[in-house]
């Protein structure tokens, strides 16, 4: 696939794929069938930053209140985001799953890669991968606070949080036609632009992320300077 050229490209984009059990239930499946459906869809987004050069990507896995659905529909998306991780470890790429893994939902697979960055065979990765798995954001700024009361505290806000290892965000693009964050790395999110794609995540199309790409080099960069 031929890929444009753009002027200005994000360091950081955050995808946040929206839709996966409304498309499941539009084709007459379970809802928890949907979210295997978006592994294709994560990889072939992977490949386009990558080949694109954007240095830093962060999927949002799942959420600390996403695991109130039903049981199946949990197992679903725990199982969806190893398999995740799992296939483009083993490309030229730097993983970081963050979350509070201290929860018996978070999946004993990735427990390995919280504190962690593993490098991918060419030893010097092209991309920087984040996975956010049952994250939350009181948790992530919890941890900062957590550390100011024992005494731990001296670090700078930034430097302390749960998230602390994953940039600032340029760019957040969510599928599925909603609006909102839903609790996405507020503090890297403070300055995001944000684009949102009608389609479902696993009727994800080159095209959604181009145009994405596309509409951001004409935002304004000065981060409110």
């Amino acid at each position: 696939m031929e890929l444009p050229r753009f002027e200005r490209l994000p360091s950081h984009v955050a995808i946040i794929p929206d839709g996966n059990r409304r498309w499941a239930v539009a084709r007459g499946l379970r809802k928890e069938e949907g979210y295997a459906h978006g592994l294709r869809a994560g990889l072939a987004l992977f490949d386009i930053a990558q080949a694109l050069g954007i240095p830093e990507l962060t999927f949002y896995g799942f959420t600390n209140d996403n695991t109130r659905r039903p049981v199946e529909q949990t197992a679903a998306f725990r199982r969806a985001c190893v398999e995740a991780v799992e296939r483009i470890a083993g490309r030229d790429v730097a993983i970081l799953v963050v979350g509070n893994d201290e929860s018996p939902v978070f999946p004993d697979e990735l427990k390995g890669l919280r504190e962690r960055v593993v490098l991918g065979p060419a030893g010097r990765p092209k991309t920087k991968v984040n996975f956010l798995v049952n994250y939350d954001w009181a948790w992530d700024v919890g941890c900062a606070l957590a550390a100011q009361v024992s005494g731990k505290g001296r670090k700078p806000l930034m430097a302390a949080i749960g998230s602390a290892e994953v940039s600032r965000i340029d760019l957040v693009v969510r599928w599925g036609g909603r609006r909102r964050l839903s609790g996405l790395l507020p503090l890297q999110a403070v300055y995001a632009d944000f684009h949102t794609v009608d389609a479902m995540w696993p009727d994800f199309e080159p095209r959604h992320f181009l145009d994405a790409l596309a509409w951001y080099q004409h935002q304004d960069p000065t981060l409110g300077g």
